[in-house]
């Protein structure tokens, strides 16, 4: 039976795992940020996490702090089940896909394996959540995603959204409001070196949308030819 850590625990070593797909490693300073924690907090929990036994974490003062091969386990257990959660909210329950990710947080912590694995079969153990997230497979394999932010496109580039960052729900809303969601389809009519402002037209739609760089930094996408 899989030993049942804190919530706490849970959210400081999926929270350094997130950082560090795109960092070597997660400082007290990011984590403080996207825990909404004091950075005080923050040193005293990854110190405790890095001397239990076995340790979660690898932390050198001044240089921040990596998961070991454990921590990276729990971390990945702990978003299996955050992102079937969501996606079992959006595709069955209805929810919003703006809604779901405070839902999934209540609930990841809770969940037994057993529960897991009949959520995954109902979805027909899916690859992607509803933000187009990978989701950790059985034996937390990850699946393979888009790193292409929208940002980086140019004029003329054609390409298809096929993830969104899901950690601002009024991102979200806003996205849903112009039609922007997975597998939506759009070409770059424009870019602004000034601001950083790239204007996009849906295909089959003939109205403009000019987005920030707040917003394209935040969707990734697979060009198309």
């Amino acid at each position: 039976m899989k030993k049942r850590r804190s919530q706490s625990t849970e959210d400081y070593l999926k929270a350094i795992y997130e950082i560090t797909l795109y960092e070597e490693r997660a400082s007290t300073t990011q984590l403080a940020e996207y825990l909404d924690i004091t950075p005080a907090s923050i040193t005293g929990m990854i110190q405790k996490l890095s001397t239990q036994s076995p340790p979660l974490v690898e932390y050198q003062k001044h240089r921040g702090v990596t998961l070991t091969p454990q921590g990276q386990k729990v971390a990945l257990e702990t978003l299996r089940h955050h992102r079937l959660l969501e996606l079992f909210l959006h595709d069955i329950l209805g929810y919003p896909w703006d809604e779901v990710d405070e839902e999934a947080e209540r609930l990841e912590h809770v969940i037994s394996e057993k529960f897991e694995e009949r959520i995954a079969a109902v979805l027909g153990n899916p690859d992607l959540d509803p933000h187009g997230d990978p989701i950790p497979a059985s034996d937390l394999s990850v699946p393979k995603v888009s790193r292409i932010r929208m940002s980086s496109l140019q004029p003329g580039q054609a390409a298809v959204i096929t993830r969104v960052n899901d950690t601002d729900a009024n991102l979200l809303r806003y996205l849903g409001k112009l039609g922007l969601y997975l597998n939506t389809r759009f070409t770059v009519t424009d870019y602004s070196e000034f601001d950083q402002n790239l204007s996009i037209k849906i295909n089959d739609q003939d109205k403009t949308i000019v987005l920030g760089p707040g917003i394209t930094e935040n969707i990734f996408v697979a060009a198309k030819q």
